[in-house]
């Protein structure tokens, strides 16, 4: 099982309304940015990586070797939008993505692998990580066969991860045995909490 295969996508598209409006990703914590940390971690299971970024691409491209990328459509639709835009990025290499927000610095050493092996073993197309029964959506492994009906689902106003992948050939990998690996910080006062 080749996890080199798989293209890591960092989610920082969004707006940071919970932040503030500040740019989530760029926020320190202990003194470096959240999609710093993220990258780091993302950058030992996968082959390349991508940043989806809707704004401060010049300071997300400083963060690491990575193609940062908008959104190929306007208005801020979400982490899908994020995944639509990797798939058609001629930067992208492989056959699958991984995609992880970039507010989860603590997220699973060995994702991609454990994403990757249930996905195989099960013929999926896409595959999810649960904690405790709780899918974790935004973090998701999807096939390249899956970019026709992402774009087709963008296209009809679909915004909901789950209403996408319910739709797919997908499996569900259980992480309960790292039930802190995606907490995310959403918030100034996560920022401060212990």
């Amino acid at each position: 099982m080749e996890t080199r295969q798989i293209t890591g996508l960092l989610l920082a598209g969004g707006l940071g309304t919970r932040m503030g409006g500040r740019d989530k990703g760029l926020v320190p914590l202990e003194g470096r940015p959240l999609a710093a940390q993220v990258l780091e971690r993302l950058s030992s299971q996968v082959g390349s990586l991508l940043i989806n970024a809707n704004r401060n691409a010049d300071r997300y491209g400083q963060l690491g070797p990575a193609s940062v990328i908008p959104d190929r459509l306007p208005g801020f639709l979400g982490p899908l939008a994020g995944l639509d835009a990797a798939f058609h990025c001629p930067q992208w290499h492989g056959e699958w993505i991984l995609t992880s927000p970039c507010d989860t610095p603590r997220l699973p050493a060995d994702l991609a692998h454990r994403l990757l092996a249930a996905a195989l073993a099960e013929q999926a197309d896409l595959a999810l990580p649960a904690v405790h029964g709780q899918l974790e959506p935004a973090f998701l492994l999807a096939h390249r066969r899956l970019a026709p009906s992402l774009a087709r689902y963008l296209k009809e106003g679909g915004r909901r991860i789950q209403g996408w992948t319910g739709s797919t050939r997908h499996v569900i990998v259980d992480f309960s045995d790292q039930p802190g690996a995606f907490i995310n910080i959403n918030t100034p006062a996560e920022l401060d909490a212990p």
